[in-house]
């Protein structure tokens, strides 16, 4: 099927699509694989039977025959709906509450990449306006603001939970990063008396994110449960974080609110039966991958399990299709155009390599074919 992708006014994609699924969770990882998607998704398409306006999809075989458009529209949380501060706008007392209590968000299951320099989030709309109010001041004659302890915590708090939503466990150099972008990006918190103006904070948002932790952990939340520490027979305890490596946006999700631990080990034993078949059904194999993948997680990460007991359990996981869907899952990206991406950077290398190794005559003729014919800024095409 042909597809026409509204992403944004600006970011419209062609798509082409050779066998759709028929269930919307393996047509949404397609797309989030297809087209990069890192976030949750609404998908609608344009409906002949209602002069093509846009309806919510909720089965692909709604979708009209050989080709559609769709759009794609970002999932917010309900409760994040931050008013942005202009120059000349007014604010009523009554809605500063409101405003301060839409900050607080519960972190997602998809988790973001680490930004560098890292990007101070919006505050609420009245710890906005004093910081503006502030910041003008300290451009006119270097004076800080009183960092009270009420506006201390809200910054704090928005602070560590855009952090958390990143990276559970944030080394110290990356804190640091994000006492130095809040003091670049208002200047007016700048510390009185000390040389880099943001020790202080850095501190501050360590201990802060010590005890978001330990708060998340209490309600649950499966990204710290995990790290849970335990006592072991001699007494002493075992130590060792369990946190996402470098752009694993989605490490440790929670179970999905319609899902159980027991209904999702039934998917797995469905699955686990469609896969043994002499005819797999594709679909029915992506769906299930999909949907239990915050099972399988928890199993890795949590129990660590030899790779033969993952097989055993999960032998679809090991298939060239899957494995390319998982890092899709994980990474938030596609595997092969990264690992040729990554790999096009070591080419010129590569060749040096292979013109040494004169003992292997194939591979000789290739290079002075290459060398004659193609330059190194086509090489990587050709391969």
């Amino acid at each position: 099927m042909l597809l026409r992708v509204v992403l944004a006014p600006d970011d419209i994609r062609r798509l082409l699509i050779e066998e759709i699924p028929e269930t919307l969770e393996g047509f949404k990882l397609i797309l989030r694989t297809k087209l990069n998607l890192g976030y949750e998704f609404v998908i609608q398409y344009e409906d002949p039977d209602f002069q093509n306006e846009l309806i919510n999809l909720n089965c692909p075989t709604e979708l009209p025959k050989d080709k559609a458009t769709l759009k794609i529209i970002q999932k917010m949380p309900p409760d994040q709906h931050l008013v942005t501060v202009s120059d000349s706008s007014t604010l009523d007392t009554a809605s500063l509450s409101s405003a301060s209590s839409s900050t607080e968000t519960s972190p997602p299951d998809m988790m973001k990449n680490w930004s560098e320099p890292f990007s101070i989030p919006t505050f609420s709309y009245d710890v906005e306006l004093k910081l503006k109010r502030g910041n003008e001041a300290y451009a006119k004659d270097g004076s800080r603001i009183e960092v009270l302890k009420g506006l201390k915590s809200e910054i704090l708090d928005r602070l560590v939970g855009e952090m958390f939503r990143i990276d559970a466990y944030p080394s110290h150099v990356q804190i640091e990063e994000v006492a130095k972008a809040l003091v670049e990006k208002h200047p007016c918190l700048r510390e009185v008396g000390s040389t880099d103006g943001w020790y202080c904070w850095k501190y501050s948002l360590n201990f802060k994110m010590g005890n978001y932790r330990h708060k998340l952990r209490a309600a649950g939340c499966t990204a710290v449960l995990v790290n849970k520490t335990r006592m072991f027979e001699d007494g002493k305890t075992k130590r060792k974080i369990k946190k996402p490596r470098r752009s694993e946006t989605n490490f440790l999700p929670d179970i999905p609110d319609e899902d159980t631990f027991t209904s999702l080990e039934e998917d797995r034993k469905t699955l686990l039966m469609e896969f043994k078949k002499v005819n797999p059904n594709n679909k029915i194999i992506d769906a299930a991958m999909a949907n239990t993948y915050a099972l399988r997680r928890k199993e890795i990460v949590d129990d660590e399990p030899l790779a033969s007991v993952v097989k055993s359990r999960w032998p679809a996981l090991f298939s060239e299709r899957q494995i390319l869907a998982e890092f899709s899952r994980l990474m938030s990206t596609d595997l092969l155009s990264s690992f040729f991406g990554g790999l096009d950077e070591y080419l010129p290398r590569f060749l040096d390599l292979f013109r040494k190794e004169d003992h292997i005559a194939e591979l000789q003729d290739i290079v002075r074919w290459l060398d004659a014919h193609v330059s190194i800024a086509h090489v990587s095409f050709i391969l």
